[in-house]
């Protein structure tokens, strides 16, 4: 299996992350993907990723801290993004949703920092993990609009949500999707309209990737604990029942699936 988002750069596990890798490999996670979110955070995930042979990293500055950014931003952002480890730009995208923590931060300076790491990703050749929380009309003309930027295939939209409709679309642009533990939570989370064990059913298992998002996104039955990579499993037999196909098929077309997009050697 193969986990191609998660945070063990986070302070959640900065007393035991060597224990959760190890373990993790045992139960056969086999490679993990580390995404930045801003620039000290895609530094770490770097410096783990150079620890670990199975770890790799992604670059990226999340649309919550795209008003918190130094002048030269973009100069240190591209030369983390050079690292040989890192194998995506993300988690970059844009955030409609009103958290407690954090209010929507400017559209307008989202979307700009979002088409400056586009730029970036094309420049530098690597593929995109998107995030997305009740933007997607936005992402979609942006991604249309600067279509000239995408690679072939463009990326994974991460922790994939909407309605099948914008699935559709994500898919036609040639798009993966990332499902997490919250495909086993019942109803809708705030704001959405579509099950996402529907939007599972409509995903072909050719475009779908697994991920768990730790430590957030806690599937069932460990919810109200801290994620960690090994609960990708969950999440692949959680998609594996969705979709009525074996548990060892999902686990071997979404690794085919990752190594693909991510161009990581198996």
């Amino acid at each position: 299996m193969i986990d191609i988002h998660c945070h063990l750069n986070f302070h959640a596990f900065e007393k035991d992350v060597d224990e959760v890798i190890k373990k993790s490999l045992a139960a056969g996670v086999y490679k993990i993907i580390n995404a930045g979110t801003k620039i000290d955070s895609s530094g770490s995930a770097i410096k783990l990723a150079e620890r670990h042979e199975g770890l790799y990293a992604t670059v990226g500055i999340h649309p919550h801290h795209a008003d918190k950014l130094e002048e030269d931003w973009s100069e240190k952002f591209e030369n983390l993004a050079k690292h040989p480890k890192v194998v995506a730009i993300g988690e970059i995208g844009m955030d409609f949703f009103s958290y407690q923590s954090n209010q929507i931060t400017d559209p307008k300076l989202q979307r700009e920092i979002f088409i400056k790491q586009l730029e970036i990703s094309h420049r530098l050749k690597l593929p995109l993990q998107i995030h997305n929380r009740q933007a997607g009309k936005e992402i979609l003309e942006i991604l249309l609009n600067h279509k000239s930027y995408l690679l072939n295939p463009p990326g994974v939209f991460h922790c994939f949500s909407g309605d099948i409709e914008f699935l559709k679309k994500v898919l036609d642009l040639g798009f993966y999707v990332g499902f997490d533990g919250n495909i086993t939570y019942k109803g809708l989370a705030k704001g959405e309209t579509t099950d996402l064990k529907d939007l599972v059913k409509y995903a072909p298992i050719e475009r779908i990737l697994t991920e768990t998002d730790a430590p957030f996104l806690t599937p069932e039955p460990h919810r109200g604990t801290r994620n960690i990579p090994e609960y990708v499993i969950i999440v692949a037999e959680s998609i594996a029942r969705i979709k009525n196909i074996s548990f060892e098929k999902v686990k071997d077309q979404t690794t085919k699936n990752a190594l693909t997009l991510f161009a990581i050697k198996d």
